[in-house]
């Protein structure tokens, strides 16, 4: 039986991750879960992410996934080992091959990170890109209002312009030639958010970063049947249909809502 790979996140921004992982492995079929009742997770405390990543995690492996992508950048930064205990299956979080992508592309090895306050708290994104760089200068700052900005559709309003010159006045000032967007709801304010850092800044993307790290452990032995979609959320069925719509630009195949506390406990 062919098994699926499960993503998730706290609402719509996996869907970046989703589109990149969808256009790299055609053949694979995949469940996507986001968390849209209890987004946003970025200013709630580590416990609480944990507590509601295990809880996503549980219901995507009783679907009897092969890997798990946690997408969402927060739960990457601080539920991964919790997660691990879990399960014996690759768990790939964003964290890495953000840092990894980061790495990369810097010259200057003067980095800047935006994500939420969750993930700037924990630090996750400078430790992992200073072991790859120990002398690599990062300079974070976290962008709480991206998230819902996105989550309301609003990526290309002008608010949204507003509100990056507004974060990023001070990383203007720090001489970087990268930008990881910490965030999988932030690819969504691309234009927005180069044109506020100006071209000489390459932006790092972890949903193309997830997507080419993911190539580690998807075995190259597909049958050559296009992979089927699947998507759940825990709220907000019609809003997510209408963001995934623009995101995806296309048929996204089965939506439906799931009640979490019918998936605690696996069988």
């Amino acid at each position: 039986m062919k098994k699926a790979i499960g993503i998730f996140d706290s609402g719509v921004g996996g869907l970046t991750v989703y589109k990149a992982i969808r256009n790299a492995f055609p053949e694979e079929d995949l469940i996507y879960f986001g968390d849209t009742a209890r987004v946003p997770y970025g200013p709630k405390s580590p416990n609480t992410v944990i507590e509601y990543s295990i809880q996503n995690s549980r219901f995507l492996l009783q679907q009897g996934i092969k890997i798990l992508v946690v997408a969402c950048n927060t739960s990457s930064a601080v539920a991964v080992p919790a997660l691990q205990q879990l399960t014996d299956i690759p768990i790939i979080g964003v964290i890495d091959p953000g840092a990894e992508q980061a790495a990369r592309t810097t010259k200057n090895k003067r980095i800047g990170v935006i994500g939420t306050e969750g993930t700037v708290r924990s630090g996750a994104y400078t430790k992992a890109i200073q072991q790859l760089i120990p002398e690599a200068e990062v300079f974070s700052i976290p962008c709480p209002l991206f998230v819902p900005l996105v989550e309301e559709g609003w990526q290309d309003h002008k608010v949204a312009y507003s509100v990056a010159e507004e974060y990023l006045a001070d990383m203007k000032t720090y001489d970087i030639d990268t930008l990881v967007l910490g965030c999988t709801h932030y690819p969504l304010l691309n234009k927005t958010i180069q044109a506020v850092m100006g071209d000489k800044v390459s932006l790092v993307d972890s949903a193309d970063a997830i997507a080419s790290y993911l190539r580690r452990y998807v075995p190259d032995d597909n049958d050559g049947v296009q992979g089927q979609d699947s998507f759940f959320v825990s709220d907000n069925e019609n809003k997510f249909a209408q963001i995934a719509q623009r995101i995806l630009a296309d048929n996204f195949g089965s939506l439906a809502r799931v009640r979490l506390f019918e998936s605690w406990f696996l069988d």
